[in-house]
């Protein structure tokens, strides 16, 4: 049983087998590899804090390398699938209210999903007009909130009624929404928005293709990344440079800033046939 084991047998070997396995046995990807051995090294990090006898024990498995991997581009919606999205809740329902106030907030503020789910009412300034988000790191940032976004918000809030329940967004019961609840509610709109605009359909629609669609937007709109970095709530600005790889409109900039070479000038004549025929005969 994990809960049995004693922190002297978490050694470097032991853990190195355990990401072994997972890549073997479970078939799992290196990056499922990465993710589970960041968490074991940030559990590592905090206890040679306050275990000093095991300091030697605990460098070798924070010595231990995360596994190379693609470096693919993000996925993001563009604007017509965007809109096509936002547009699928049905506003003459209740629970349509919710979710139109929930993805618009999403795109807008660019929220990760724990951020979403755990927003209170306490955190929406008068007039919906911005929100305070304690983000990851416990990092807070103050977000200002489009007018779609705002008046759907106080929309939502005018009949989301009195619950016990702090929280923004909550369910039928008046219960917060999960993380899952968050992903079904999008699926299912996505599902429906998929039918308006038939390029939804390829595509895999998570909370954080919202987020990574406000970072494109607001890059797109800016052409400053430390504004998109300041917005996400990033800690360090290489954390937001994946979405300069993503954005084609920034390497068009360049190529239209960019003197080409010229391009050397010819006609190509196919040969004859008779002729090399005849050269070869003579």
């Amino acid at each position: 049983m994990p809960s049995a084991l004693l922190l002297e047998q978490l050694d470097a070997p032991l853990i190195g087998a355990f990401l072994e396995q997972l890549e073997t046995v479970r078939r799992n990807s290196a990056q499922t590899r990465n993710i589970r051995l960041a968490a074991i090294r940030s559990f590592f990090t905090f206890v040679q804090h306050r275990e000093p006898a095991a300091l030697e024990q605990i460098r070798r498995i924070l010595a231990i390398p995360y596994k190379k991997t693609d470096t693919r581009l993000v996925g993001y919606l563009d604007k017509t699938e965007t809109q096509a999205l936002l547009d699928a809740p049905d506003p003459a329902r209740r629970d349509g209210i919710r979710d139109r106030a929930m993805l618009h907030l999403a795109v807008c503020a660019g929220l990760r999903v724990s951020e979403l789910t755990g927003l209170c009412v306490s955190d929406v300034a008068a007039q919906c007009k911005s929100i305070h988000v304690l983000g990851k790191g416990r990092r807070e940032r103050a977000l200002p909130l489009w007018k779609p976004t705002a008046s759907a918000l106080r929309a939502w809030l005018a009949v989301r009624g009195e619950v016990a329940t702090p929280e923004v967004f909550v369910n039928a019961r008046g219960e917060p929404l999960s993380r899952w609840g968050v992903a079904y509610v999008l699926q299912h709109h996505a599902d429906s928005a998929s039918q308006a605009c038939p390029s939804l359909r390829g595509k895999q629609i998570s909370p954080h293709v919202l987020r990574h669609t406000c970072a494109m937007i607001v890059l797109q709109a800016t052409q400053d990344i430390r504004k998109v970095s300041l917005w996400l709530g990033h800690s360090t600005l290489a954390t937001t440079e994946i979405y300069v790889r993503a954005d084609p409109s920034q390497k068009l900039e360049a190529i239209e800033a960019v003197v080409p070479p010229h391009l050397r000038k010819g006609k190509f004549r196919p040969p004859d046939r008779l002729i090399a025929m005849l050269r070869t005969k003579s």
